[in-house]
């Protein structure tokens, strides 16, 4: 399993209590995952063909990727990798979210297109994204960035006028109402991520009649994707019956 989300461990928990041989994959981006009741790898496979020789060297008979919607080059390699090994592979994919009445939503295509969204007058940006691509967002120095970020950062900020809340999902309406208030924030900038986990900073947005400034989630090769751990299971006891390919859009 290449794991990382709730799902992930939902799917882990139900697998181990279904005495299934299996292991969890961590691509190492967090300084402390989330424990799991299966064995766990920590790190990268070296790309397609480092993937291939793991799946042949452990046997590996299925894959389920249920990676976070924007880890797309893990994906990605996970589909060309199990293609070329002739190993079955089932994404496990939250469906991503939508607006609701009162909601202010831009969407956008990527981080780039994010960063051109922001307003020219300095405002008071949510910015929550992760830490990987925050050096994009140098490009408008001028507004304050308030980032939540599952680790401690190890270095200072790349933005000059930004603070950090530690913090690990999932959150609620009420907690994320206050952090929005706490911090004046005007703007907030997320990627469509789904779930319910992180939805809360959509929902109080809405409430306070902020814009938000929403980022699609990245091309993936077509692969089977389902919603729910259940039918994984399903698939993995039954993995004969073919499962529809799609983008999980």
């Amino acid at each position: 399993m290449l794991g990382g989300t709730s799902e992930a461990s939902a799917l882990a928990r139900a697998i181990a209590a279904a005495g299934m041989a299996a292991e969890f994959s961590y691509a190492g981006r967090t300084l402390s995952p989330v424990g799991q009741p299966l064995p766990v790898r920590v790190g990268g496979f070296g790309g397609v063909a480092g993937l291939v020789a793991y799946l042949r060297d452990h046997a590996i008979s299925h894959v389920v990727d249920a990676t976070h919607p924007f880890a797309a080059q893990m994906s990605r390699h996970a589909v060309l990798a199990c293609a070329e090994a002739g190993v079955p592979l089932l994404a496990l994919e939250r469906a991503p979210w939508t607006p609701e009445s009162g909601d202010r939503w831009q969407r956008v295509a990527d981080i780039e297109a994010a960063v051109a969204a922001l307003p020219e007058v300095p405002a008071r940006i949510f910015l929550a994204i992760g830490r990987q691509h925050l050096e994009a967002f140098r490009a408008r120095p001028r507004h304050f960035y308030l980032l939540r970020l599952v680790d401690a950062p190890q270095a200072p900020l790349p933005l000059p006028h930004a603070e950090a809340v530690i913090d690990r999902g999932p959150f609620t309406l009420a907690g994320d109402r206050a952090l929005l208030a706490a911090h004046g924030i005007t703007h907030v900038v997320a990627k469509n991520a789904g779930g319910e986990g992180a939805r809360a900073k959509l929902d109080a947005a809405r409430e306070a009649g902020l814009p938000v400034i929403l980022i699609d989630r990245p091309a993936i090769p077509a692969r089977p994707v389902i919603r729910s751990v259940a039918e994984v299971m399903d698939w993995l006891a039954h993995s004969a019956t073919p499962v529809k390919a799609d983008r999980g859009e």
